[in-house]
């Protein structure tokens, strides 16, 4: 084969598949509905179960579920057979996944299924079929034929049933009011996790690592402070820890450049009043928007009698992996 010939069959299978999912949106109709229905009325988990490029795709598919808010898993039929069938229960629901609608390992389990009058769905290209015929409500992903020009190996159908799983899983998401913070407890350790539900005080510098200076003690001093904590500034507070202003590194220049005596004043005299404050709960994506916006590199945190409980630097949130 030529370049060109790589490209052309190429443009033919992903069109092949292209037409095969946009023809499916015609065969959505009442049993969908009843899928939707009987997996949202679920007090279990929802079972997906396939044998072989079936099976590839309901991994995925239980996949999706369990991360869009409908607790799911998936089942091997192989495996189920051979003592794998008391991880479902009569609270489940199961979808079970074959292109011809008898795969044996799947057709083997019908009878427990039935026996424990678990609620099944299936997705096949054979409404006649045993498990179609067997099922509560049957998602037709039939195709006219494979990508494969031996018209064997599963491609256009496999596509075709993974979009129907999206589609079940998108249509109960909405129906369950699903968020993006909701997605989130799904995938702590991913960038989206990260980003709604890490706060602030999650990774602010707190206790004695805050660079307090009070009003009356002279700048040198502060000076001291700021070297030791190591972010470029210090917060200024009364007796009672009462946050007053804030000294950074750029106040310090501007003083240096007026020629005041850094031994004689006090931070009363030099210190920013009202600096930039943050609460502790705040998320740490909205926190690196402030800095952003106010181009400054920490935020004071504080709680609600207004004392510095905690620094948070940009660099922490780059630590964190919000961004």
């Amino acid at each position: 084969m030529t370049a060109t010939n790589f490209i052309t069959s190429a443009q033919r299978t992903i069109k092949m598949e292209a037409d095969a999912v946009a023809e499916l949106q015609q065969r959505l109709d009442h049993s969908f509905v009843t899928a939707c229905e009987t997996m949202l009325a679920c007090e279990g988990r929802v079972i997906v179960t396939g044998m072989g490029k079936s099976g590839h795709i309901g991994n995925k598919i239980a996949a999706t579920l369990a991360s869009t808010g409908t607790p799911s898993f998936f089942v091997h039929p192989g495996e189920a057979s051979h003592g794998d069938l008391g991880m479902i229960t009569k609270n489940d629901v199961v979808i079970a996944i074959s292109n011809s609608g008898n795969t044996a390992e799947v057709v083997t389990i019908l009878p427990l299924i039935k026996r424990l009058d678990i609620p099944m769905i299936s997705m096949t290209g054979n409404p006649d079929s045993v498990l179609s015929q067997a099922a509560l409500a049957n998602l037709d992903v039939s195709v006219a034929s494979e990508a494969c020009p031996l018209n064997l190996a599963p491609t256009t159908s496999t596509t075709v049933t993974l979009a129907m799983g999206d589609a079940l899983a998108i249509a109960l998401l909405e129906s369950r009011g699903f968020t993006a913070e909701d997605f989130a407890f799904s995938h702590p350790g991913g960038a989206l996790g990260r980003k709604l539900l890490l706060r602030a005080a999650d990774i602010m510098h707190k206790d004695s690592e805050v660079p307090r200076i009070l009003t009356t003690q002279p700048l040198h001093q502060a000076l001291l402070v700021m070297t030791e904590k190591g972010f470029g500034m210090t917060t200024v507070v009364t007796d009672d820890n009462k946050l007053l202003g804030v000294f950074t590194d750029g106040d310090l220049r501007r003083i240096v450049d007026a020629k005041v005596d850094i031994n004689n004043v006090t931070m009363a005299d030099v210190m920013s009043p009202n600096p930039k404050t943050i609460n502790g709960e705040i998320l740490a994506a909205q926190a690196l928007k402030i800095m952003e916006d106010d181009s400054i590199t920490a935020l004071i945190v504080e709680d609600e009698n207004q004392s510095p409980i905690g620094v948070l630097h940009m660099h922490d949130i780059l630590r964190a992996g919000v961004v």
